[in-house]
């Protein structure tokens, strides 16, 4: 949300596409797992609403995205996003020239993390492949005159930051499966303590009796 809001008051910001499915791809990702799941759309809503947009927007820009790229090979749309061919999406093939022939273009990671979406969703084994990812990212920085660098550091600490969320997802999961475990436990054993008739407590055998 921080990002969001300086990027909406930066003059030189411009709502892309790429930008819009960068952000519902870092919202959904780091929310993962969320509960109650519910209120994840209110929140989501409320985060663009803050910043003067339209959540509907968002979310439609980055579902045509994400179906465009699904159609796509990773070569191809590492072309298309350097303008070396087309694309197939009459709206972002507007946007991608107008990137690139804008020096005031105001790069953020959220735009870096659509590229990123776009590229994994055409071909997930890429972006698995760090030197393939980096000449993609090259390949995609020349086209559109943005800074390759940036986004390779941008995108290796969203990619960490996954991670972690994860292995904390993982952990929570694990405390959560032992509390419970450990209910069940005291459940049971309150279960076996079973009082007689009349709650008289049941006599013992003593020796000689």
């Amino acid at each position: 949300m921080v990002e969001m809001h300086l990027l909406s008051v930066n003059v030189d910001f411009q709502y892309d596409p790429i930008y819009a499915l960068g952000v519902v791809t870092t919202f959904e990702r780091f929310m993962q797992g969320y509960r109650p799941e519910a209120d994840k759309d209110r929140m989501f809503d409320a985060l663009c609403q803050a910043v003067g947009y339209e959540p509907q927007q968002y979310r439609q820009d980055a579902q045509r995205l994400l179906e465009m790229a699904s159609r796509q090979r990773g070569a191809d749309i590492i072309a298309g996003l350097s303008q070396s061919a087309a694309l197939g999406d009459g709206d972002l093939e507007k946007h991608l020239p107008a990137i690139a022939s804008n020096p005031k273009f105001k790069y953020s990671r959220l735009f870096a993390v659509g590229l990123y979406t776009l590229l994994e969703q055409a071909d997930p084994d890429l972006v698995k492949d760090t030197k393939l990812l980096n000449e993609a990212l090259n390949k995609i920085g020349t086209g559109l005159h943005l800074p390759a660098d940036k986004m390779q550091k941008d995108l290796e600490l969203y990619r960490s930051n996954l991670d972690k969320m994860a292995q904390a997802r993982l952990l929570m999961e694990d405390m959560l499966k032992a509390e419970r475990k450990k209910r069940e436990q005291r459940a049971a054993d309150k279960g076996v303590v079973v009082a007689p008739p009349g709650g008289q407590k049941e006599p013992t055998d003593t020796p000689g009796s």
